[in-house]
């Protein structure tokens, strides 16, 4: 499974960085300022294009909303990098079929619109206030050091000319390094569970927990446990997507499939996170919000491609270890390889082990820039470095 998801989390992470390096933390504070749709609409695109670690996002939320961003904006930031990036959707295509990604990438801006409407019903203006309050403590979480790194590039040149200048190549491969350091950690853990479950569960185990006897009751029902067995699995991001090809071998609902994949956001420790950034008010509106609207997104998509005819037949996934052999997958490993072990190399020599060190920092303690592309405060490399 590992060598046939290697080249797609290359490649989203590269994409990743590259829209990451050209846009500025301060342009995606200034756009979402309010809840406005399109503002919501602008929400969506910058965090599909951002970090895909779960813990990050969480992290990079809180920093957007102590600077300005909406509560509403930075919530919808959070799900679109977390359950719209490229990575995910190719993952998906890989291990079980195009038509999850199809359906990640449509469930997702429905579950942003329900998310969207039951905050205005629900989350009243003291709720809010209180929540920034407590957000301004700084109340340490988890990737905070990481959230505080803009790795932008600084200077004020054209799109392509940034890109392709050597502040540029600096940006792109600490963002990529900077990213990859953040996910590793579920995706290993995503791998060994999903492995695990799907050598000790017994088969006739996931009949009677999915309800497949009964066809109504199983696609109502799959969407509701699956955030429920998310919760609880403790892996977030894309490190979930083995563990949900898992879940679609034994027998739970395509619609099932789906909240449980968008369910990264309310895992146990995340909510933990909530309590600590906003308060537990806010943690338990979050936790509630975030629920409803992953079950409907999954009704909704359930019904929906059950009623094109795009629910797949077969339950098969693609979760055993295959040995590597020439095909395309090989190809596009060894591509991606070897620019991802450019971009390791020129993190290292552009002073980027000081970022290992402050990922997990103190909010505010590490924020940084560095000229023309970024470094830790205090620990800039040496001009002819860049």
């Amino acid at each position: 499974m590992t060598w046939q998801i290697t080249w797609s989390l290359m490649l989203g992470f590269a994409l990743s960085a590259v829209v990451q390096a050209v846009v500025r933390r301060s342009t995606v504070i200034r756009l979402l300022g309010d809840d406005r749709p399109v503002t919501l609409a602008r929400a969506t695109g910058l965090g599909a294009a951002s970090s895909s670690c779960s813990y990050a996002a969480v992290a990079l939320a809180r920093s957007l909303f102590r600077q300005g961003a909406s509560f509403t904006a930075a919530m919808v930031f959070e799900i679109a990098s977390t359950n719209l990036v490229i990575e995910l959707g190719i993952i998906l295509a890989l291990l079980i079929s195009w038509q999850f990604t199809l359906a990640e990438f449509i469930g997702g801006p429905i579950m942003i619109v329900l998310l969207a409407v039951a905050f205005r019903l629900f989350v009243r203006g003291r709720l809010i206030a209180a929540a920034r309050q407590q957000a301004d403590k700084g109340v340490p979480g988890s990737m905070e050091g990481h959230a505080a790194m803009d790795m932008s590039i600084q200077s004020g040149q054209g799109f392509w000319r940034r890109l392709l200048s050597r502040p540029g190549y600096t940006s792109v491969s600490q963002i990529f390094v900077m990213e990859w350091a953040a996910v590793l950690r579920d995706v290993l853990a995503g791998l060994l569970i999903a492995g695990a479950v799907a050598a000790w569960v017994p088969d006739s185990f996931w009949p009677h927990l999915f309800l497949t006897g009964h066809p109504l009751a199983a696609k109502l029902w799959g969407p509701v446990i699956g955030p429920v067995i998310a919760a609880l699995s403790f892996v977030c991001s894309i490190g979930n997507v083995p563990l949900a090809a898992v879940l679609w071998a034994g027998g739970i609902s395509f619609g099932g499939v789906i909240s449980f994949i968008f369910a990264d956001l309310i895992i146990v420790p995340i909510l933990v996170i909530y309590r600590k950034y906003y308060g537990t008010a806010m943690m338990l509106a979050l936790l509630g919000i975030f629920y409803a609207t992953m079950v409907l997104a999954g009704y909704l998509i359930e019904f929906l491609f059950g009623g094109l005819g795009l629910i797949p037949a077969e339950r098969t996934a693609d979760i055993g270890e295959q040995g590597i052999s020439w095909n395309y997958t090989t190809i596009l490993n060894i591509i991606f390889l070897v620019l991802a072990a450019a971009l390791v190399l020129r993190f290292f020599r552009s002073g980027g082990r000081a970022m290992l060190r402050m990922m997990s920092g103190r909010p505010g303690e590490h924020d940084h820039h560095a000229p023309g592309g970024s470094g830790p405060a205090g620990h800039q490399p040496a001009p002819g470095r860049y």
